[in-house]
């Protein structure tokens, strides 16, 4: 009896913790600019909504970026145009998780981890978280090993090593690009996972085709975030680039992250900590400008069971090597490559 009593209690709560919760949800009580306050639900920072608009039967995701008094601060991943006084804010599970796997190789996807290359849905079935801390500074390994780039000139006079972190420093219009899609292609790296932060959309097709090639696309994952789309997306771009690098670095994979660009990425958080109400600091960059980059820069490197080495292309604003982005990233990278324009215009 004792026994038959213990299995129903065991088999009830097995049943409560697996099902389904009612999902929290706010109401939109103002739009003001890029920011949407709602009053409720209870969220997180950084936690993925959406929005439902009965009106127009239309629904709009939208990131939790801060707080105000009892208000959550949202801002929207997409248009914000049927968005409305009392709509209704409901808080997505698992908003921060990423597909992860093989199957995401040659694939183009968004900053929300959705494919946009027309070759259908994601196979994979596992998923990985989408923050994650640093590693232990004292289990990282050092960096002995070379690491091949595919360009003799790299590989001759500035060689890189396996888990170094290396900024192209150069004005726009010079071939930061160009070059990236030129390492991707040739280098001795297992998989590339490539993040295109605030890039123009023509850009992106003549990367595939002209610049990394269906050899280099064949061993690469594609994170696309436009200069048009709102900056949640552009910073999510950066960060799930980064995300997909560590599950392959944890799956004893030698990988390659070419993100372009870390300046787009500073500029996108730029518009998040203004329009939340943080004060503006040198050329308006905000505080937590320089506190997010090096969380993100610092995720990269060598462990026991990989390495990701990683390369950032810094624009540079004016040609001008100490305006605040440039300055603060070479602080935080471990070398530097600085493209010329009177090299590149002769």
């Amino acid at each position: 009896m004792i026994d038959s009593l213990h299995d129903r209690f065991s088999f009830i709560e097995k049943s409560i913790s697996g099902a389904r919760t009612h999902d929290k949800i706010g109401t939109v009580k103002r739009v003001t600019g890029l920011i949407i306050e709602s009053e409720g639900p209870e969220v997180c920072i950084g936690q993925i909504c959406t929005i439902n608009s009965e009106r127009h039967n239309e629904s709009t995701e939208a990131q939790v970026v801060g707080f105000l008094e009892n208000k959550v601060l949202l801002m929207p991943l997409e248009s914000v145009h049927l968005i409305h006084p009392g709509c209704n804010v409901i808080s997505k599970k698992n908003s921060n998780s990423v597909p992860f796997g093989n199957a995401l190789l040659g694939r183009v996807i968004d900053g929300m981890g959705r494919p946009i290359d027309g070759k259908g849905p994601l196979m994979s079935q596992t998923r990985n978280g989408f923050y994650a801390e640093p590693p232990n500074p004292l289990k990282r390994k050092l960096i002995t090993e070379p690491f091949s780039t595919g360009i003799k000139s790299i590989d001759t006079f500035i060689p890189m090593g396996q888990g170094q972190r290396i900024g192209i420093f150069s004005g726009s219009g010079v071939g930061k690009s160009v070059l990236l899609g030129m390492i991707g292609r040739g280098s001795e790296a297992e998989v590339n996972v490539i993040s295109l932060v605030g890039e123009r959309g023509r850009e992106l097709r003549e990367f595939i085709d002209n610049d990394l090639g269906p050899e280099g696309m064949a061993k690469s994952i594609i994170v696309v975030s436009t200069s048009d789309q709102p900056a949640p997306m552009r910073i999510r771009a950066a960060t799930l680039a980064t995300a997909l690098a560590e599950g392959f670095r944890d799956a004893e994979k030698k990988v390659l992250l070419l993100m372009d660009s870390i300046t787009r990425f500073a500029m996108a958080q730029r518009e998040i900590g203004l329009a939340a109400g943080e004060p503006p600091a040198s050329r308006g960059y905000v505080p937590s400008v320089f506190s997010v980059l090096p969380k993100l820069l610092e995720r990269t490197g060598s462990t026991d069971h990989g390495s990701i080495t990683a390369i950032y292309t810094v624009l540079v604003e004016g040609d001008d090597m100490n305006e605040p982005v440039a300055d603060a990233v070479r602080g935080f990278l471990d070398g530097h490559i600085v493209l010329d324009r009177n090299l590149a215009n002769a």
